[in-house]
């Protein structure tokens, strides 16, 4: 017979025992019973810390709602899936051992199909926490290699402290190399919410036309944060819509989604098997494509193809009531924050939504597709009712594009109180007319009166960078108030967005 071990047991066993104290890890305070996993366990046997289980599965087919298990170190060569759900109040969580490292390792695994090495399916009110994902690869056509999948009818998921890494789709672009490190894929008509991923490394991912860390079709409430993303060979986040997520329109687009806090970078979509990306790097840090009423904020993007975008690749589906905000983005290969539609391609567009009070720095090394610089914020087809204010951006001296409008369509876009610095070329493009002089440029955009050019936003150090104000900066309590809702209430560092009344433009304030 199974044995539950109760936190009470553990206390008596512990005063009755002369043997130096064990020090057993600390459980949830709604835990009804703690099982334990190791490589030298053995399943037949009660799963009790002296006597644990071998696989991870074996554990979670004995645990109940509020029940925890903890895997101690080693590697686990097994595809983990969550077979039975926790409750309000009592999750199922799956952990690592305090101060160890237990790896589920896909060495010698075959993946079949779109397949995980962690699946949460149909599934509610569950935790997994401090594990490495590794190593689960595919050479084969028309797989789908990932590191955690979350589906179904699941809902109240936490993915807390996992290092996922060599998640590796290797076959070739015609054989629909895809894969990703952690996706949620709302593919049902009840909504996966209540979701939580933070604290996690996703890196050196080989994910072809997918991306690291997804969250698509009808998925509606969501937070991701304080993640690390790196050394991939493409996009870093994204809330998507308007794929074959979920076969029902009205279904099939991310909603009300939090991506704050993660640091983005050195995604390099030239070593990826994606065409358009041979020469130029299109890999985006942080992509709401398609999704709506998403805020991104407090985030470090840089080092990668593009910075931000809130884009649509799909007709039908704009990308629409999102917010960027409070965001440091610099250093990336193209361009820094992006609008907008495909050019000639997709009809969805951007509608209603803000890009303020971020800082970019030094975007656009190299040139774009049609060899254009494509701005420090780059604007394209089909964006209405925009708002881009309390931003500084400071160019390249070489390519100093501050705001490169390249459609001639869209309508009732705000661009004001922005600081635009370069110590070379000051440029702007409204309609895809060049603009070099300031005066030329709010003629032609018909706005922009309160904006700063030619002044040094005076940040503490461009060569590291350290891109927050210096006290003599003009950024410096010298934007505008819109409100708590759009602005948010903290600055990059979380500190408060507004003192005294008052809001500096860019992503830092300064007392």
């Amino acid at each position: 017979m199974l044995v539950r071990i109760f936190s009470f047991f553990f206390v008596i066993s512990l005063l009755s025992c002369k043997k130096p104290r064990t020090v057993y890890p600390k459980v949830e305070a709604s835990s009804r019973a703690v099982y334990y996993v190791s490589p030298s366990g053995n399943d037949s046997e009660a799963g009790t810390i002296s006597a644990p289980f071998q696989s991870i599965n074996k554990a979670l087919n004995v645990a109940a709602p509020g029940d925890t298990v903890f895997v101690r170190k080693g590697a686990f060569h097994e595809k983990i899936i969550f077979p039975k759900s926790g409750r309000p109040g009592k999750y199922v969580t799956l952990k690592a051992f305090p101060g160890e490292a237990p790896a589920i390792d896909g060495t010698g695994l075959t993946v079949t199909g779109k397949d995980a090495l962690v699946m949460i399916r149909n599934v509610n009110y569950i935790i997994l926490e401090g594990f490495t994902i590794s190593n689960f690869k595919s050479s084969a056509p028309w797989v789908d290699v990932n590191g955690i999948i979350v589906d179904g009818t699941s809902a109240h998921i936490t993915i807390r402290k996992n290092k996922v890494f060599n998640i590796e789709n290797n076959a070739a672009a015609a054989d629909g190399r895809s894969g990703h490190g952690i996706e949620v894929r709302g593919n049902t008509n009840t909504a996966i919410t209540d979701i939580l991923i933070e604290e996690n490394e996703i890196h050196d991912c080989n994910t072809g036309y997918s991306e690291n860390l997804t969250i698509n079709g009808h998925v509606d409430g969501f937070t991701i944060r304080k993640n690390k993303i790196y050394n991939g060979e493409n996009i870093g986040i994204v809330a998507a819509g308007g794929y074959a997520a979920n076969s029902v329109p009205a279904y099939n687009f991310a909603k009300n989604g939090l991506i704050s806090e993660n640091e983005v970078y050195n995604l390099d979509g030239t070593k990826g098997p994606v065409p358009a990306y041979s020469q130029h790097n299109g890999a985006i840090g942080i992509y709401v494509d398609g999704a709506r009423n998403i805020i991104v904020e407090r985030n470090k993007v840089h080092d990668n193809g593009r910075g931000i975008g809130i884009v649509s690749e799909t007709n039908n589906f704009p990308t629409r009531d999102c917010i960027v905000r409070n965001n440091f983005v610099y250093n990336n290969s193209l361009g820094g924050i992006y609008l907008g539609g495909y050019i000639g391609y997709t009809g969805g567009g951007t509608r209603n939504c803000y890009v303020i009070n971020n800082t970019t720095f030094f975007n656009n090394r190299d040139l774009g597709y049609s060899g254009e610089i494509e701005g420090e914020i780059r604007i394209t087809a089909d964006c209405h009712d925009n708002v881009i204010h309390n931003n500084i951006l400071y160019a390249r001296a070489e390519k100093g594009v501050f705001i490169n409008k390249q459609s001639t369509d869209g309508s009732n876009n705000r661009i004001d109180y922005n600081i635009y610095f370069s110590t070379g070329i000051n440029s702007w493009s409204w309609n895809n007319i060049a603009y070099n002089n300031f005066s030329a440029w709010q003629a032609a955009c018909q706005d922009d009166a309160s904006s700063l050019a030619g002044i040094d936003p005076n940040f503490i150090n461009i060569k590291l960078p350290d891109l927050h104000i210096l006290p003599t900066s003009p950024a410096r309590n010298s934007g505008i108030l819109i409100s708590s809702d759009i602005q948010g209430d903290e600055d990059i560092d979380g500190g408060n967005r507004v003192i005294n009344n008052r809001i500096s433009r860019g992503a830092h304030q300064l007392p």
